[in-house]
């Protein structure tokens, strides 16, 4: 471990991050499971508490923070979440459009 990390990550912090990403799992799998919102606002939901529970691994899991972790590897997790995005969205892209060309 480095000495430019001052805190130390205890059980409870990981218990902590482990009850946050199972509430953070919970909460989409409810809303499908009981249909109480419209389907537009149960994928919002389900796409913020992703977002959400991305963040927690990072955090309580990773360890990655702005203060404590180097500029490199933030820049390397940013080009990392670039790529993603992009394959994914053009992954969604072409699906789509093949949809639209099959009707």
């Amino acid at each position: 471990m480095d000495s430019n990390h001052t805190h130390t990550h205890t059980p409870a912090s990981y218990l902590t991050g482990y009850g946050a990403a199972l509430g953070l799992t919970i909460i989409p799998f409810a809303l499908v499971w009981s249909g109480w919102l419209s389907t537009g606002t149960t994928v919002a939901v389900i796409i913020v508490t992703a977002l959400i529970q991305v963040c927690v691994h990072l955090y309580y899991f990773l360890h990655i923070n702005l203060r404590t972790t180097p500029k490199e590897n933030l820049l390397a997790l940013a080009f990392a979440g670039i790529l993603i995005f992009l394959m994914v969205g053009g992954t969604l892209w072409i699906m789509i459009d093949l949809h639209y060309q099959m009707l």
